[in-house]
């Protein structure tokens, strides 16, 4: 399995963000249906929300280290299912409606599931509520030093 690359995208505020993808050329699976369908759960869980410009397929492509023909197969499969919306020169860009992704009220509900979850298991072990927000931010810098070893 190859290791897993960063690409940046920007996000519908402007801002610059990572997405990491996980491509395997042995796996038996076309590497361009294994890029569409990681961008389709990234749009569908949010990650990529409606209206993040996604990079060109060159640039894709060299981040992935693999031919812009196979970005631009993976792109038109998202356009032709309603995830991204390709707009010419300005970019290729994640769709304000699109298909299968959580609305963002669910994603909150689910975050807020999970805190309670996280907050009875607290209570459960003994632990004050400092000691849990402790242990979140320790796994939320956990994750961002993973990104950057990654992208490193």
């Amino acid at each position: 399995m190859t290791s897993p690359a960063i690409a940046q995208f920007i996000d519908a505020a402007g801002r610059r963000r990572r997405m990491v993808i996980r491509l395997d050329a042995t796996a038996g699976v076309p590497l361009y249906e294994q890029l569409r369908a990681q961008v389709s759960v990234m749009v569908a869980v949010g990650h990529l929300e409606p209206g993040c410009r996604l990079p060109t397929v060159r640039a894709l492509a060299a981040t992935l280290g693999m031919a812009p023909g196979t970005v631009a197969h993976a792109y038109r499969e998202l356009e032709r299912d309603g995830s991204l919306v390709g707009q010419g020169r300005r970019g290729t860009f994640v769709a304000d409606e699109p298909p299968h992704s959580e609305p963002l009220r669910q994603r909150r509900e689910r975050l807020a599931a999970a805190a309670d979850r996280f907050a009875f298991e607290l209570r459960q072990v003994g632990l004050a509520a400092d000691e849990g927000h402790g242990l979140l931010d320790e796994a939320i810098h956990r994750l961002a030093s993973e990104e950057e070893a990654t992208a490193g």
